[in-house]
């Protein structure tokens, strides 16, 4: 039985054969956008020109809403950001020790979200220098440490030195929100107290970080009853103190009391964090996806073992392949991954295995969140780990476009060229290459997203690809095929920059090529096709780190 075929003139190279099954009858749950969240370090760069373009197109990428998580929401300083630093100056104290508010620098940030149209995660940290405490042996600690000094040591990251005064500044801030923004709308955001810390984040003890918590959310609530309210965003779980932290934390959730109020202590959703590790290998940059997807298995498998939260929403407020947006490549060369095709590829093969693993814990996974925004002032190409680079779409920004436009139900996908879970969580994928997919239907459109990936970057290998979609309605006897492309000539302004001599200072018409290609393409004119008993076939051939979209409507 030979249905519609569609072929993209490339098809007759031989590759390893691959098949990829798609079956529109079998639902195996809500597409929920996962995908749809972003953080970065400074904060302050969403008021830029380039911030708020970047805002504006990650709202774009999606029908759903896009969540956006950011640091240094409440340190203080002057507003100027610089790598792995922000500020907002909202909390000072005057000469008798009472607190002063200056919302100016704080709500630039909100309001630069509020015109782009995408939502906040509030990030309630970190700690305003009147309010740090002084620590024991450390009279004399800087509160600023600018990277790439070890920006962790500074006394913005210390508790406070009075938990009431601590309480009052998450009330007076989520107050100000609500009068500033309504209050329907900030029961829609999420409000998550600090970030890390189990590690050089947070200088306290855990006792410490659950008293910091407790406060917080007392505050929060005090303002805005019903506010979604989580963490503790630790670290990997793989490691073993990150996950008793998270364990001490659940647990304290589950049967402790609030430290503020006596009673019971609030969790709306549960925070940790998901980190590969890349390194150079015999002179390559090589993966560690498995890392990851160990994080997550263990995060999930401990969330469910608590019945009270085994269905309450888990945010992975940082997921991705490493651990340093703000390193670049001059920093560490294996960080050069972020520029190309192999960031998208690793992006799609992890962002299937944590729905395969929430599937397999029966956890709800609220958000995968990409770490990676945009930097300014830096070098074009520069290798660090965001979006956009001086205004221009990097490749990796074309796998969340393409997650975008996915929706409604996903549907059962069987790839020949899978590498399966259990492999990939322990020795990453290191002999075959993954050639996997994604699909979903809504309404009368089928979407199937396609990918090659390997955690070396060797350039070479590749697959023949057959996708062969099942399952449309009786009656069809044609079917629209439109076919999105990402791969080293397709939606990717980095080889295009590299072709024009890798300039630091292109012209304009060199400015308008790049945005130009740094979108999502089309590899081929969408083409109608034969529909033959409820199926149809699309044959591609995708290079090592390709992608593509696939959608059939009828």
């Amino acid at each position: 039985m030979l249905c519609g075929l569609v072929c993209g003139g490339v098809c007759g190279v031989a590759q390893r054969p691959v098949t990829v099954d798609v079956d529109l009858g079998k639902t195996v749950g809500v597409w929920e956008p996962a995908y749809a969240w972003f953080g970065y370090d400074e904060g302050n760069y969403s008021t830029t020109v380039l911030g708020r373009e970047l805002l504006g197109e990650l709202r774009d990428l999606s029908a759903a809403p896009v969540y956006i998580r950011a640091h240094h929401l409440l340190t203080s300083g002057d507003g100027v950001p610089a790598l792995k630093w922000s500020s907002t100056n909202v909390y000072s104290e005057d000469a008798n020790g009472k607190p002063v508010y200056d919302f100016t620098l704080m709500d630039g940030i909100f309001d630069a979200y509020k015109a782009a149209g995408v939502r906040p995660v509030v990030e309630l940290g970190f700690m305003p220098k009147d309010l740090a405490a002084v620590l024991p042996g450390k009279p004399d600690q800087p509160y600023k440490i600018l990277y790439p000094k070890d920006t962790l040591a500074g006394a913005s990251n210390n508790p406070p030195k009075d938990y009431a005064k601590w309480e009052e500044l998450a009330r007076v801030v989520t107050a100000h929100l609500v009068e500033r923004y309504g209050r329907d709308e900030v029961l829609r955001w999420y409000f998550e107290v600090w970030n890390e810390p189990d590690i050089e984040y947070f200088h306290g003890t855990e006792d410490e970080y659950l008293k910091l918590y407790d406060f917080a959310v007392a505050g929060v609530r005090a303002a805005l009853p019903g506010a979604r309210v989580g963490g503790p965003a630790t670290t990997s779980p793989r490691n073993e103190h990150a996950f008793g932290y998270l364990r001490k934390f659940l647990e304290h959730a589950d049967t402790g009391k609030s430290a503020a109020t006596g009673g019971v202590v609030p969790l709306d959703f549960v925070s940790f964090h998901a980190k590969g590790q890349p390194v150079i290998e015999g002179g390559k940059v090589t993966m560690g996806i498995d890392r990851e997807l160990k994080d997550v298995d263990r995060g999930f498998g401990l969330v469910a073992s608590f019945p009270k939260f085994a269905k309450l929403p888990i945010l992975l407020s940082e997921a991705d392949p490493e651990g340093c947006a703000a390193c670049s490549s001059k920093v560490n060369p294996a960080n050069n991954y972020r520029n190309g095709t192999l960031y998208p590829a690793y992006t799609a093969a992890a962002y299937a295995r944590l729905l395969e693993l929430a599937d397999k814990h029966q956890v709800n996974l609220l958000g995968m969140l990409n770490w990676s925004f945009e930097f300014e002032g830096r070098d074009y190409f520069e290798g660090f780990r965001d979006l956009s680079t001086n205004g221009v779409d990097k490749p990796v920004l074309n796998v969340f476009r393409m997650l975008g436009m996915m929706g409604g139900e996903r549907v059962l996908v069987e790839s020949s060229g899978a590498v399966p879970l259990a492999t990939m969580m322990t020795t990453g994928v290191r002999g075959e290459a993954d050639v996997d997919a994604l699909a979903t239907r809504e309404g009368s459109r089928a979407d199937v997203m396609i990918w090659d990936y390997h955690d070396v970057a060797e350039g070479s290998g590749g697959a023949d690809v057959e996708v062969r979609v099942k399952g449309l309605p009786v009656g069809v006897k044609r079917a629209l095929v439109q076919r999105y492309r990402l791969d080293e000539t397709h939606s990717n302004a980095y080889t295009a920059w590299k072709a024009m001599g890798s300039p630091q200072t292109p012209t304009a018409e060199q400015i308008a090529t790049l945005k130009r290609v740094g979108g999502l393409e089309l590899l081929t004119s969408p083409a109608w096709v034969d529909v033959d008993a409820g199926s149809v076939k699309v044959a591609t051939r995708l290079e090592r780190e390709s992608m593509e979209l696939v959608r059939v409507s009828w």
